[in-house]
């Protein structure tokens, strides 16, 4: 039993050649024994690389109940080594039946048969160990070892393989319990000379096992004292057999170390394993002695190595084939009715003020999946957002199965929160699946909660990233201290590159899991808590403890994650203030649906000459606008003085508030380079503009306060008029005259913008107000 605090990663029997192949007779000879008392993910990944290379496997101990201790003891294992016993009866007279023994939860082969076995006899010794850097559970045995210059040098029983009768010799003495130590009873035998040459013997020597001279190279014998010198050359390629036999026999013949068992012990293994691609197939390199393993085994905190491998080998994912097994024990939906579908219940954590929340709202109705179908947990942590949320549970939360609401006065934390949502769905016999979606999340594939079930994983997030950036939902890997680490394809997944199925360390904001697996490998209440870390770390560091895979797909376009560091809650829609931190969602919100096509010279209009005409905000924009400057309040006086503007005089004053009274010039800046911009120079050909401007306002028409403007010109080189509201709903009267060419436009609509030159060529007016309220947004542009 490896202690979860070693980090071991070693790759068996690690081969310079290729190729899996049939199944020769010779290759029928050999049998692989694994225990497994559970069917978990990581016993289906080695099962199925093992049936992708076509080696006989016999399971041992399969839906018995585990005594052999657990990941967070340094010992135990003795279970493993009882069944193995019992096993090894019925092949005790098989003589040339080599068997290979190895865990199977955290193993993939990497090639087949073949190359095993050859390499195997390559070692001439009857029975060849796994090695590691760490001794235990006993450390005071560590003087017995020989001494090595390089390598590892203690035996690791998480794998060996020799012939049927002489592993029958290794075990026969075991009468220890199921939770007592494989490792220590490996490791006596192994340090005790009359029981190592029992078990490894393979070469007959003469000299009664007296120690050759130094620097016997090509000597027909070996010998104890000579391990060390002789594994040193061994261990340059990365593999240290436990028995002298071994290391002389290969000494012997190539006077360089064979390839057997590959151990990799460091802080970052990714720095000595690497992935390599050739022909459409993938294997994993050992830079360090330049091997390539059959077999791999990762433990400890190496097990996520192991997964970050096992995303393509076997042949799993290759830049040739892309994903070979995506489309593997898919839950298909196809054809159930809507009472037939799996019970969801979704779990919503508003944790911090968030913009765009409406549209959040707005997204999760608009799901492809019967509401009826789906319960909702709705975390709301913020008093900012309580409006919001008390408003979608009272239009829309009877439409749905059932509906939950925890809110900032019922002072539930995060990670309880979050654990009281899960809880939830376990203790539903109802319940299928539990879905969790943060309120920053911009779930746009309305297909999301189908694709995720028909991926048919205990736990399983779809990719979503920020806007244009690396910043996404899923960590690749993880460093030392348990934090992130960038993993050698994380920019590839993010940015589809490869696209694909992805057992990954960390995921978080949005993920699916099956409610079976709450009641079963993740039933503890509390799975968000664990030492100092925060809620989301501490869930998949408990996932991951229980041996459960976390799966990113990144197969679909799902959405996007938006960026909550410079949100203001000081104004009445802040959602106005995004257009730097969340572009893509304040244009969705505030520009015209139709706005692309007026880029394109549809959708623009010219009712007077040169004056053109196009949509640009949408109803939301222009009513949050109004909103925003009315509850701001300090309108203008409409008299010539006017203390805003240099010189404090006013030739043409308005009731008007600026955009820099309310913040807002910054963004309104922005708004105009990005959108105004680039249709300026579609219509004006040959002017192109930073759309620089001194003034920009909103200005207001009232009959009984100012319900027109005199004839001018505007300070700038051309002017936008955008209409804020509706005429003949909300005024009448209004529009503008452009006096020159006796034109008048007197049915703005609303969203839509006037632009047209400012100086000596449109002299113009704004016709009477003559009921209601008229709201207008002007910029003069490059004054």
């Amino acid at each position: 039993m490896v202690p979860p605090a070693v980090p071991l990663l070693w790759a068996v029997l690690a081969l310079l050649g290729a190729g899996a192949g049939r199944a020769s007779q010779q290759e029928e000879k050999l049998l692989v024994l694994t225990v497994a008392t559970k069917q978990t993910e990581g016993f289906q990944r080695f099962r199925r690389s093992a049936q992708f290379f076509n080696y006989k496997v016999q399971v041992l101990g399969l839906d018995e109940e585990w005594q052999g201790g657990d990941d967070q003891q340094p010992s135990g294992g003795g279970q493993k080594v009882r069944l193995l016993k019992s096993a090894l009866k019925q092949y005790v007279d098989e003589e040339d039946l080599i068997i290979l023994f190895i865990e199977s939860y955290d193993v993939l082969f990497a090639s087949g048969p073949a190359e095993l076995l050859k390499k195997f006899k390559q070692a001439k010794s009857k029975v060849v160990f796994s090695a590691e850097n760490y001794i235990y559970p006993d450390r005071k045995l560590e003087a017995k070892y020989p001494q090595v210059r390089d390598g590892k040098r203690f035996l690791g029983s998480g794998g060996f393989i020799g012939y049927a009768p002489n592993l029958k010799k290794l075990v026969e003495e075991w009468k220890g319990q199921d939770d007592d130590s494989d490792q220590l009873y490996y490791t006596n035998i192994f340090l005790d000379p009359e029981k190592r040459m029992l078990v490894f013997k393979a070469i007959e020597c003469g000299g009664n096992n007296q120690p050759p001279p130094r620097g016997c190279e090509t000597a027909e014998c070996r010998a104890d004292s000579e391990i060390s010198n002789l594994a040193l050359k061994y261990i340059l390629e990365h593999a240290m057999l436990h028995s002298t036999e071994a290391w002389y026999g290969l000494w012997k013949q190539h006077c360089k170390p064979s390839n057997v068992w590959c151990t990799v012990q460091t802080i970052q293994p990714t720095d000595e394993i690497v992935l390599k691609f050739e022909n459409s197939r993938v294997r994993a390199r050992n830079l360090l002695y330049d091997t390539l393993p059959v077999v791999i085994h990762g433990n400890g905190p190496t097990k996520l190595q192991l997964n970050y491998l096992g995303n393509y080998i076997p042949q799993i994912w290759t830049f040739e084939t892309g994903c070979t097994v995506c489309d593997e024990g898919l839950r298909s939906l196809v054809g159930f009715k809507d009472e037939a579908l799996p019970m969801i219940l979704i779990g919503i954590f508003i944790e911090q003020p968030t913009p765009f929340l409406s549209q959040f709202f707005l997204r999760l109705r608009n799901l492809h999946y019967p509401k009826q179908r789906i319960q909702l947990f709705i975390h709301n942590h913020e008093e900012h957002h309580l409006m919001e949320v008390d408003s979608f549970v009272e239009e829309h939360g009877k439409e749905y199965l059932a509906v939950k609401v925890i809110g900032p006065d019922d002072e539930v934390e995060n990670a309880e929160a979050r654990n009281l949502g899960m809880d939830l769905c376990r203790k539903d016999p109802d319940c299928d699946y539990y879905f969790s979606l943060d309120a920053e999340v911009v779930l746009k594939n309305t297909e999301t909660l189908r694709i995720l079930i028909e991926q048919n994983k205990l736990v399983i997030a779809p990719l979503v990233s920020r806007h244009e950036k690396l910043w996404s939902n899923f960590w690749g890997a993880l460093s030392p201290d348990g934090y992130y680490a960038r993993s050698e394809d994380y920019v590839d997944i993010v940015q589809r590159r490869r696209v694909g199925l992805w057992n990954v360390p960390y995921i978080s904001s949005v993920y699916m899991v099956k409610a079976k697996a709450l009641r079963s490998e993740l039933d503890q209440a509390d799975l968000f808590h664990s030492g100092k870390l925060d809620a989301d770390m501490a869930f998949c560091h408990n996932v991951r403890n229980q041996g459960v895979f976390m799966y990113l797909t990144n197969q679909h376009q799902f959405g996007h994650i938006l960026s909550l560091e410079n949100y203001q809650t000081s104004h009445l829609h802040n959602d106005l203030w995004q257009i730097f931190s969340n572009p893509e969602d304040w244009r969705e919100k505030y520009i015209h649906e139709n706005y692309t096509a007026a880029l394109k010279g549809k959708l623009v209009e010219m009712p007077c000459p040169d004056v053109y005409w196009f949509p640009i905000f949408t109803d939301t924009a222009c009513d949050e606008l109004v909103e925003e400057m009315e509850h701001y309040g300090q309108w203008s006086t409409g008299d010539n003085t006017d203390s805003r503007i240099q010189g404090g005089y006013e030739n043409v004053p308005t009731i008007d508030i600026h955009m820099n009274q309310i913040g807002f010039e910054r963004e309104w800046y922005k708004f105009l380079l990005d959108y105004i911009a680039p249709i300026t120079e579609k219509l004006y050909p040959g002017y192109y503009t930073k759309t620089q401007f001194e003034l920009a306002f909103v200005v207001r028409y009232k009959p009984d306060e100012q319900p027109s403007l005199m004839p001018h010109h505007d300070a700038s080189t051309f002017t936008i008029n955008i209409a804020l509201n509706r005429v003949g709903i909300d005024y009448e009267g209004g529009g503008c005259r452009f006096l020159r060419y006796n034109c008048s436009i007197r049915a703005p609509r609303k969203g839509w913008t006037l632009m047209h030159p400012g100086r000596l060529t449109h002299y113009h007016e704004g016709l009477p107000t003559t009921k209601g309220t008229r709201y207008i947004a002007v910029s003069f542009l490059d004054p």
